[in-house]
């Protein structure tokens, strides 16, 4: 997403009746959406590739969640080194298509919308990104975040707009002024930070692939992330960016 103050575009995963977007991604029994922080890489062993203090930069953002803060790691390896992320990340989920059912191994197989070619087109797409700075958590950006995620999990509603009718804007502005340029991811169905990041990525089903250039747009430099329950999902990740916040 690139996009100035005045020119605001949102992006959105949802996750359909007949669950081919993000579920594909998403853990095989959502109806008991535990969080499974133990399958998550620690940050203490993250690749040479990455160096932790270039990365987790929410170690120390004692407002959120363990959760929370590796999906702040996992946006950061994309963005810092987005062709190591496709090679150690999206390149193995390749021998888990059959045509356009996805299973990974000891989990129920799910089918995707477009199949393994997306996939391919996120991994190439990734193979030719440049490097760009990682994203510094912000709490206003995490509040609002919160705020809608806490919204959607008593009312089961989706998408951008709050049930007070607010807008990412007007929820960021409730905690601070952004500036420059702002978005907001959210997804449904997953809970485990890396699966969360991988689907926003390859963004099946969703040709504009707005969740994907959100993740890789330079323009951003701050984030806010809230992952919690959902009435109807299950569990769902709100990502917050802005160019500049106070």
């Amino acid at each position: 997403m690139r996009t100035s103050k005045s020119l605001l575009l949102f992006s959105i995963i949802v996750l359909a009746c007949c669950q081919t977007v993000s579920d594909a991604f998403s853990n095989s029994n959502n109806s008991d959406p535990k969080p499974t922080i133990g399958t998550e890489p620690a940050a203490s062993s993250l690749s040479a590739k990455w160096k932790k203090e270039d990365i987790d930069t929410a170690a120390s953002s004692d407002y959120l969640t363990e959760v929370e803060k590796q999906v702040v790691v996992e946006v950061n390896k994309v963005r810092t080194d987005p062709a190591q992320f496709a090679i150690k990340y999206l390149q193995p989920i390749r021998r888990y298509y059959r045509a356009r059912m996805l299973q990974y191994p000891n989990e129920k197989a799910t089918q995707t919308t477009e199949g393994i070619r997306v996939l391919d087109e996120c991994i190439k797409v990734l193979m030719s990104s440049k490097v760009l700075k990682a994203l510094s958590p912000k709490k206003g950006l995490a509040l609002a975040a919160r705020d809608q995620a806490k919204d959607q999990a008593k009312t089961g509603a989706t998408g951008h707009i709050g049930s007070d009718h607010s807008t990412v804007t007007d929820r960021m502005n409730r905690y601070g002024t952004w500036d420059l340029s702002a978005g907001e991811n959210i997804n449904y169905g997953n809970n485990q930070a890396r699966r969360i990041v991988i689907s926003f990525l390859v963004d099946d089903g969703v040709p504009s692939r707005e969740h994907r250039k959100n993740l890789l747009d330079g323009s951003f430099s701050f984030i806010g992330v809230a992952v919690g329950p959902h009435r109807t999902y299950g569990s769902m990740c709100v990502l917050v960016f802005a160019g500049g916040y106070k």
